[in-house]
């Protein structure tokens, strides 16, 4: 099953401080921070971000991917950082929302015998405990969107962590695990290639990189809308001139058709951000949000 991705391009946590002289800025190469894998959907939108970004204000974007930990190693470094613009987080809905919750023998199945979300529901309850699904680690919005499928549902399948999505993904594709949610980007070839079995996608309308797969919302999970969102973020007390400069660039990037156009082939759904204040209240709200579905999968405080 995949999720669709919603992308909101902005640099939030930002405050002012005295003395910024945003015109000055950048001097040098930015750091920019993916907290997964390499290869992965968020790692490739950094990418293009970041050459866009070099395109605009003269100066290198260098990625480094550092993952882990669900997503807590790079977002630590980040926050540490000099607050001064100069390394920058491509943050997700984990380390943004979904931890601020989360952090205080295997079945084998290799052909599933459905086609549809209704024939997985009735699967899933006549084998109670028997289905797994896998993850790119607990706490992960992959992990995530499945236990809100379990509580809408009342399935009982039962979760697979890995360290990213690329080796979850490759163990469904190998049925060693029955289905996970994945990013549409790495999981779109092998939809097309028919390694996989698409059921749905979760948000609420289709991906136009997909037009035929249908939201799960529609098919036998009704009220289902969930996507993985994706932000520019810096540290805490970056100087709020360079904040602004950051988020007008990539919301002059966002509107660029073909940026957009680029996105959209990777299965994301491309929406031009608010500015920084409204995205501070859009993360509380996401917070408070993704806090219900961890309490209720039993992933609260994970040390």
């Amino acid at each position: 099953m995949r999720s669709g991705a919603f992308l909101a391009l902005a640099v939030v946590l930002g405050a002012s401080a005295a003395g910024a002289q945003a015109e000055t800025y950048p001097s040098r190469p930015i750091t920019f921070v993916v907290p997964y894998a390499a290869g992965g959907g968020t790692d490739l939108l950094a990418r293009l971000l970041g050459q866009k970004l070099e395109q605009r204000l003269g100066k290198p974007f260098l990625v480094e991917t550092k993952g882990g930990a669900g997503t807590v190693i790079g977002a630590t470094f980040v926050a540490r950082a000099a607050p001064d613009g100069y390394t920058l987080l491509m943050a997700t809905s984990t380390p943004m929302a979904i931890n601020v919750t989360v952090r205080k023998s295997l079945p084998y199945d290799p052909s599933l015998p459905v086609h549809s979300v209704t024939d997985l529901i009735k699967l899933a309850k006549d084998n109670p405990g028997k289905l797994s699904y896998a993850s790119s680690g607990p706490g992960s919005f992959h992990h995530l969107n499945a236990e809100l499928l379990k509580s809408l549902t009342g399935m009982d399948i039962v979760h697979v962590p890995y360290r990213g999505s690329l080796p979850a993904l490759n163990d469904v594709v190998a049925g060693h695990v029955a289905l996970m949610f994945s990013d549409l980007t790495p999981s779109l070839p092998l939809i097309r290639d028919g390694k996989l079995r698409p059921l749905g996608v979760s948000t609420a309308q289709r991906v136009g990189a997909a037009p035929d797969i249908p939201p799960l919302a529609e098919v036998g999970v009704p009220g289902y809308d969930a996507a993985a969102w994706q932000m520019v973020v810096a540290p805490g007390a970056t100087p709020k001139e360079i904040v602004n400069r950051l988020n007008a660039e990539l919301r002059a990037i966002a509107s660029e058709p073909e940026v957009r156009d680029e996105l959209v082939n990777r299965g994301m759904i491309p929406l031009v951000s608010p500015l920084p204040d409204e995205l501070e209240r859009f993360v509380t709200s996401e917070i408070e949000r993704w806090g219900k579905v961890v309490r209720q999968a039993g992933a609260e405080g994970i040390e």
